[in-house]
């Protein structure tokens, strides 16, 4: 059963009572909150997810909850809750969706250090993967979300999960993040994608969250083999252009972008070398999406 096959209503009496229990890749979460607002969009982002059985082992309880006292009604607030601890200062009752999805990838990179954790978006083509790391303000989602809307598989837009025995690439296939101008873009680039209201005023300005297609949700237990990693830069009016990057740049950019890699020792150093060894590595410029598109696929093809 899956998040879809829930009517609006037993959705939302889930999500305010018990908890709405849905497997996301390797993890296992329950959601609650008592703010329903959120439902009818969650119940969207999700809604190719498989809901876990109540007995089943639970890897993250997370919740967003309205602010306390005079908070629920002035200035109203929401406030972020994982096994009753509240890591974070509540934020505006409105950003109370991207808050629960800002909070779950904080507990994966939290508490995840038996796989190694790199702050970037990955897609696939034929079982052969693309990490895609990049500050904020490069195109990244931007790139993932037409990737992913072109037949890319989604692996995931914030945390690429690298298995330490194997090397691979785990799926994960949450919501992408989009921020600022990338939101209007993707409404024209997929207008049959779901992307939630715009939320104005965060710390990472107009933010909006697009749902995973159900192909990548449904194959998310399919590990990818890292095949390249590149580094995408936006940079307006510019040709979409590979550059080859050495392999000592391209360790310290994993390294860099690796949430976890300071706290797993020789481990860490390991699977970055080995991801280096395993990919081809390149700086990408560009800011046509169609061209940009067009450059992954030629990579792609020469892969088959």
């Amino acid at each position: 059963m899956r998040i879809r096959d829930l009517s609006p209503a037993e959705f939302r009496q889930r999500l305010t009572g018990d908890g709405i229990r849905l497997a996301a890749g390797p993890f296992q979460c329950r959601l609650h909150s008592g703010i329903p607002d959120i439902a009818d969009e969650l119940a969207r982002l999700y809604a190719h997810h498989p809901l876990v059985d109540s007995k089943a082992f639970t890897d993250f309880h997370v919740s967003v909850q309205p602010g306390r006292g005079m908070r629920r009604w002035l200035a109203p607030q929401a406030r972020f809750v994982v096994d009753a601890v509240e890591p974070f200062t509540p934020l505006p009752r409105n950003q109370a969706l991207p808050m629960l999805e800002w909070g779950l990838n904080w507990c994966i990179t939290a508490y995840s250090h038996h796989i190694l954790v790199i702050h970037a978006a990955s897609v696939a083509r034929n079982g052969r993967a693309a990490i895609l790391p990049a500050p904020p303000g490069s195109g990244k989602s931007t790139l993932c979300a037409a990737l992913v809307n072109r037949g890319w598989r989604l692996l995931s837009d914030e945390l690429t999960l690298i298995r330490l025995d194997t090397g691979q690439i785990m799926g994960l296939a949450r919501p992408v993040n989009l921020k600022n101008a990338s939101i209007d873009i993707i409404r024209a680039y997929a207008p049959d994608a779901f992307l939630t209201r715009p939320i104005l005023d965060t710390t990472k300005g107009t933010v909006a969250l697009m749902a995973p297609d159900q192909a990548s949700v449904e194959a998310v237990d399919e590990w990818a083999d890292p095949a390249w990693m590149i580094l995408p830069r936006y940079r307006a009016g510019a040709e979409a252009a590979l550059s080859p990057m050495g392999s000592g740049a391209a360790f310290l950019q994993l390294a860099d972008n690796a949430m976890n890699y300071h706290v797993m020792g020789a481990r860490g150093f390991d699977a970055v070398g080995g991801l280096v060894d395993r990919c081809r590595n390149y700086r990408f410029e560009y800011s046509r999406l169609d061209d940009a598109i067009a450059v992954f696929e030629r990579l792609a093809g020469e892969a088959a």
